[in-house]
């Protein structure tokens, strides 16, 4: 699959990108949760400006990620341990036989 290109919508501007047609379906949820979430904050703060709701909500995408790669990592530590134990214990049987 090549390259499209789509328009996406975010805090009522339109941002025309080129992207792969393999993520388009990802990008179009993306915008989706991005313009979901600056409603709830319009609906849940006094904020009115656009820059502000946009700022808030990159604030809590990026604290998402963060904690996400944190926790990503503890987790893959211990898989790495597990997988070339067994890794090792396979190349053991495979040589025995």
């Amino acid at each position: 699959m090549g390259e499209i290109s789509i328009k996406i919508n975010i805090a009522d501007r339109v941002y025309p990108l080129r992207i792969n047609a393999s993520e388009e379906e990802t990008v179009r949820k993306a915008a989706k949760e991005i313009n979901d979430r600056i409603k709830m904050l319009m609906q849940n703060y006094e904020v009115k400006d656009k820059q502000d709701l946009l700022s808030m909500c990159v604030l809590h995408y990026a604290t998402a990620a963060l904690k996400f790669d944190g926790k990503r990592l503890i987790e893959d530590d211990g898989i790495s341990d597990k997988i070339a134990e067994l890794d090792q214990q396979l190349s053991q049987f495979l040589a025995s036989q």
